[in-house]
Parts: structure tokens; C-alpha cells; sequence
């Protein structure tokens, strides 16, 4: 069957197996992590909803054809696995990127073909200030990795969530697996101060010429005073065999997803308004900290937290809602004890 006649021609998921689960001799084995739910039978463009393959976020998939503009083949790894069509990146990118306004739900059942004329579909750019076309992810080419130690671990998440708890307590008890930067600043060290401890002091032209050169993940300004992590102190302790935890803004994940870092990136969620108001009072009650939130504070934090998880939520490897420190450090040190025991499934960037 020739596959440039799907629209028209209607498989049932049987045929698929038959016809398309054999690639071309030759012909590289094509593995992708999807980065969305789909259930066919919600989907109101494909041609036949049986022929679909649903699948959810963060499984990964076989491409077995995708010569198709707007429909791929494809079949779950795991073993037994089904097949069927999806939607192509091409088909599910103009979905992601526009808002529908007027579509007919009617359309052909299984094994018609229907020449009953469709109402035009009217798009709308969406305007929101968090979407940036470059940021939709629907499906990213992997590789399947035998057992390694990530070079980073890099915890996101809003402030306020104890992200700098987990990597602390990371670094205290496991100090020869386990490091982090020392951060740059521009301002005069006090008395107390050794340099290379808590800050590494350079003059602000130094730090300055250097923020032009790239040599910054990130840096920001405070009190007059520049502040910023340099990508060469997080190789310093690559080089010596530690993951290297950090704290960063997401946005420095652009720069970090790469074979030179090896992320994994765990989100730290905010727990529910209330949780976070229990779990505030009671490090207050500890005088563990003194500093007092208000009902508004804390609740800047959970937006902030929802805010960030929209908006790259494709970077995640991992998920965890801190409403129990100890309850989240156990399961980010499982899940970092797994990727030294179980194959991985990574970019294939990072291994080509």
C-alpha cells in the first residue's frame, strides 16, 4: 500500500502491523520519546480513529514509517507491543501552535471514504507570553544507553521549593559522588570571607567582559553587585568524577541540555497552598529560619511553581512534589541510584 495515500485510503491496525512494521534494509532504527498524551479516539483529523496508537508523555515509540506529512506508523517498544498511526511532528506542531475556532466534528468512519466537504478550519495565533514556538516539543529523537552517572543533576523549580536542601544534603552526605559550583560575584568580600569558599570575588570588569564572552550560564545583578555561575566551574567538577547538582533558572537548560552536561533535570513542584503554609510554620516553630512569608509569598511560590512546569515541561526527567523533604530526598536518591543500574533512553545528540 502506498503510504502518501493514508488520508485517503483507511488502515485497519491489523494491516498496519502487516504492511508497515517492516522498514527498508538498511534502513536506521528510529526510537522517540513523546512528549504529549494522545488518544486517537479524541483526535477529530485522523483519518481512522481503530488505526490509531495512543500513547502517553514520556513513553517511547518505534517509527516504523514516516514518509506520510501528517500521519506516522509507529509501535511501543515494550515487548508485544501495538502499533499504529500518530500524528506527525509536522501535524501535531501546527496543532500545538495554533487555537482552532471553527471545526466540524463529523468525519469518516472506518473503511468510508467521505466527499462531504469540511468546514474550513480558522486559526488563531496564540498570544500568550509564555509560548515560544521553539519550545514546543512533541517528539524527541533517543538512544538507548547502557547504565551511566550523569555528568549533572539539575533541580528546577520556583523559590522557596528546597531545592537548595536536596542538592546540600546530597553534597554533605555523599561528598565524593556528589559537587556543586562556587558561585562568582563582583562585590568586595567582607572580613569574614575566604575567597573560594562561599564566593569566588573577580572585579566587576572582569566579570563583566566575561558575561560577554559566554563564559556564564547565568548571571544577575543585586545590591550594585553582579552574581553568576560559569560554565567552566561546572566541567571543574565533572573532571574529577562528581555529578555536579545545581540550581539554576530553566532557562539555563537550554544551554545544559547537551552531551557536555548529560542533565538530569528534576522539577521540584510546590505542594498545595495549604501543605506549603504547614510546612512554613513548622521551619519557623524549629527556628530553622526566621524569616516570616506572608499568605501572599507563599502563594507566589505555588503559582510560580505551576507557572514554570507549563512552560518546560519537556525538559523533565523527573517530577517530585516537596511536601516532605525527607520523603523527596529518598525519591530523587532513588531515582538517581536507577540510572546507575538500568539502561536509559537519552538524546541522540548525546550519542551521535
Amino acid at each position: 500500500m502506498n503510504n502518501s495515500s493514508l488520508n485517503n485510503q483507511l488502515l485497519p491496525v491489523d494491516a498496519i502491523r502487516i504492511l508497515g512494521i517492516h522498514k527498508r534494509a538498511g534502513e536506521p532504527l528510529v526510537f522517540v520519546k513523546c512528549h504529549f498524551d494522545y488518544n486517537p479516539f479524541n483526535d477529530n483529523l485522523i483519518p481512522c480513529k481503530e488505526a490509531g496508537l495512543k500513547f502517553s508523555k514520556g513513553e517511547i515509540l518505534q517509527i516504523v514509517n514516516r514518509e506520510d506529512p501528517n500521519w506516522w506508523q509507529a509501535s511501543h517498544v515494550k515487548e508485544g507491543g501495538s502499533a499504529g498511526l500518530i500524528p506527525s511532528q509536522f501535524l501535531e506542531e501546527k496543532r500545538k501552535a495554533f487555537v482552532r475556532r471553527d471545526w466540524d466534528n463529523s468525519g469518516p468512519f472506518c473503511g468510508t471514504i467521505s466527499n462531504k466537504k469540511k468546514k474550513k478550519m480558522m486559526y488563531l495565533t496564540t498570544r500568550n507570553a509564555e509560548f515560544d514556538r521553539h519550545e514546543i516539543q512533541i517528539y524527541e529523537e533517543v538512544a538507548k544507553m547502557p547504565p551511566f552517572q550523569r555528568k549533572t543533576l539539575v533541580l528546577i523549580g520556583a523559590q522557596g521549593v528546597g531545592r537548595r536542601s536536596l542538592k546540600n544534603r546530597f553534597i554533605v552526605l555523599n561528598p565524593a559522588r556528589f559537587g556543586t559550583t562556587v558561585p562568582f560575584t563582583s562585590r568586595k568580600p567582607r572580613e569574614d570571607e575566604k575567597d573560594g569558599q562561599a564566593y569566588k570575588f573577580v572585579s566587576r570588569s572582569e566579570m563583566e567582559a566575561d558575561i560577554k564572552a559566554g563564559k556564564y550560564l547565568e548571571h544577575g545583578e543585586y545590591e550594585g553587585n553582579l552574581y553568576g555561575t560559569k560554565i567552566d566551574s561546572i566541567l571543574e567538577v565533572v573532571q574529577t568524577g562528581r555529578t555536579c547538582i545545581l540550581d539554576v533558572n530553566p532557562q539555563a537548560l537550554k544551554v545544559l541540555r547537551t552531551s557536555e552536561f548529560m542533565p538530569y533535570v528534576v522539577f521540584i513542584a510546590a505542594p498545595e497552598l495549604e501543605t506549603l503554609r504547614a510546612m512554613h510554620k513548622a521551619v519557623v516553630d524549629a527556628g530553622i529560619t526566621t524569616k516570616l512569608l506572608t499568605d501572599s509569598d507563599l502563594k507566589k511560590t505555588v503559582d510560580e511553581s505551576a507557572r514554570i512546569q507549563r512552560a518546560y515541561n519537556h525538559y523533565f526527567d523527573l517530577i517530585i512534589v516537596n511536601d516532605n523533604l525527607d520523603k523527596a530526598f529518598e525519591k530523587l536518591q532513588t531515582a538517581i541510584e536507577k540510572l546507575r543500574m538500568e539502561p536509559q533512553w537519552v538524546p541522540i545528540s548525546w550519542v551521535y
